[in-house]
């Protein structure tokens, strides 16, 4: 499951359980959204020091099991998970903005 993070003057297992709900908890976490998610979060991994141990959608809101080095607040990496991964939903799949309405416009 999750590994110890090595760097020159600390060891680490730092794991956070993040719960991110669809504004309104709106159902918009259909198949090709997940996988578009997923696919985000495997290049948010490539380019952050952050590991995504577990993923999983339910209708109205998304789970993530994240490892991180000690020096990212969990603050930064809410931040950076959930601007990242709206921007490329909204702009790979434009059914989910339209979803709601025109709230987001």
């Amino acid at each position: 499951m999750s590994q110890y993070i090595h760097k020159s003057h600390n060891v680490s297992v730092l794991i956070y359980h993040l719960v991110f709900p669809a504004k309104y908890r709106r159902a918009i976490f259909d198949e090709k959204v997940d996988d578009v998610s997923k696919s985000i979060c495997l290049e948010v991994e490539k380019k952050y020091q952050i590991q995504f141990l577990e993923i999983a959608t339910d209708e109205d809101h998304v789970h993530f099991l994240v490892q991180s080095v000690p020096t990212y607040r969990v603050t930064k990496i809410v931040t950076l998970i959930k601007s990242l991964t709206a921007r490329e939903i909204f702009k790979k799949c434009p059914h989910v903005k339209k979803q709601f309405g025109g709230i987001l416009e």
